[in-house]
């Protein structure tokens, strides 16, 4: 892909910015690629620079709710469970990962149900490790991600409407508001392009071993940030290797499930296939933990195509949200009478 001046000067611009944490810099990494990838007639106003910086900061915004200590933020989406889905509890509750529901609450009422129907594959739960309620649910990241387009597309839908008929600021706003939207959702993909975040054993292998991968508790973490912080990964080395993004087919589906939510559980389980060769590496001391490790080359190479393949989805769902969308004709309808009704008002003397 080719990158024009402004390209590289605004990437340089949106790294620029003080970096407090290695896994906050791959979650900046993903957005930056994204927007990096957008096709040259995507709405100017997200590649300034101001503008782009802000995407690329709120890509930390999800973890940042975690830090708080109020439970019922710890237990929504938007804290904790959105950023994850670990797969093999759905089988095991009688789901079929490939015919799941796109609806999340449709899909809370069968895995409780599955999990009822199938207390054998589940460990008993901890109250005391519990406290916000979380450990019944085995994530819920594909539904926060197809949520989160269907905001995006809203956002670009009222735009169309606001840039016609409405004010400088209501554009103004309607602008920040995908800005937002665009961030946020960069998170949970970006998360998602993390394979341990597919899997129940998401930290240190759980359950049958038979192969003898790792049970340290603290490899999570390692891959998270660790990793990128070692072998020095950045931004600018990995944008040769992005290419322009493609919308996703919304096509109408015949078992009835949303196109969207049916793409994004496709890249989770992509990204799945990746769990036991990260743990692979591991095994094999490759991963480069503890002060004398090296990050071997197809480790580095691993995490890269890890977040690069997190970047082109992520784009591709801004893509699709922004060339899908429609004006809203309710708004429409509203700003028209608006209109109508100040051309009417006499004039002040």
């Amino acid at each position: 892909m080719k990158h024009s001046a402004h390209r590289w000067f605004l990437l340089a611009a949106v790294l620029a910015a003080p970096l407090p944490a290695w896994d906050y810099e791959g979650h900046r990494i993903v957005n930056t690629l994204a927007l990096a990838s957008l096709p040259k007639d995507f709405p100017a106003f997200v590649q300034a620079v101001a503008h782009a910086e802000r995407v690329a900061f709120l890509a930390g915004e999800p973890d940042r709710w975690r830090n708080v200590p109020d439970l019922p933020l710890k237990q929504s989406g938007g804290s904790w469970t959105d950023h994850f889905l670990d797969l093999e509890y759905l089988p095991e509750a009688g789901i079929d990962p490939a015919k799941v529901t796109s609806f999340r609450y449709d899909f809370i009422v069968q895995f409780a149900a599955g999990r009822a129907a199938h207390p054998q594959n589940f460990s008993p739960i901890d109250p005391a490790k519990n406290l916000d309620h979380t450990r019944e649910w085995p994530g819920f990241a594909p539904w926060a991600i197809a949520e989160a387009f269907g905001r995006l597309r809203s956002g670009f839908s009222y735009l169309k409407v606001y840039e016609e008929l409405g004010t400088a600021d209501e554009i103004m706003n309607a602008q920040a508001n995908i800005l937002y939207v665009m961030g946020t959702m960069g998170h949970y993909v970006g998360d998602c392009a993390q394979p341990l975040h597919t899997t129940k054993h998401f930290n240190g292998w759980a359950g049958d071993n038979p192969k003898g991968y790792s049970k340290w508790p603290g490899l999570h973490s390692w891959v998270d940030g660790g990793i990128i912080g070692k072998a020095v990964i950045r931004a600018p080395q990995l944008l040769p290797r992005v290419t322009e993004a493609k919308p996703i087919s919304l096509a109408a589906r015949e078992d009835g499930r949303d196109p969207m939510f049916v793409a994004v559980m496709d890249y989770l389980l992509a990204q799945h296939a990746h769990v036991e060769p990260l743990y692979q590496l591991e095994k094999e001391g490759k991963l480069g933990h503890g002060e004398r490790g090296v990050v071997a080359p197809e480790t580095k190479a691993f995490v890269e195509a890890r977040l690069l393949d997190g970047a082109r989805m992520l784009a591709a769902i801004w893509l699709t949200a922004q060339r899908s969308a429609v004006p809203d004709n309710y708004l429409r309808t509203q700003l028209i009478k608006r209109q109508t009704a100040a051309a009417a008002k006499p004039a002040a003397p």
